[in-house]
């Protein structure tokens, strides 16, 4: 029930921020709502990303309703083999 453009997504500092604001739709003339499942207002949710998170390489995709976010990992460092002497 939102829009793409309602919604905002950051990474900063190892952290993933997602925030919006969902709104009720308008009724026409004087109806109004007798009961409600939905919540209106302002939201805003944190996720802490594990340290091997690329934030230069993140997409987030809004189909049907549902927000879809894929952060692809850094490539892990090989470990060296280093010769005891």
């Amino acid at each position: 029930g939102m829009e793409p453009d309602a919604l905002n997504v950051s990474i900063e500092k190892r952290l993933l921020t997602i925030s919006g604001e969902r709104k009720a739709p308008d009724l026409p003339g004087t109806a109004r709502y007798y009961a409600r499942e939905r919540v209106e207002g302002r939201y805003m949710r944190v996720i802490e990303l594990p340290a091997d998170a690329d934030p230069d390489n993140v997409q987030a995709r809004y189909t049907d309703g549902c927000l879809a976010i894929s952060i692809k990992r850094k490539e892990a460092t090989k470990p060296r083999v280093v010769t005891v002497q």
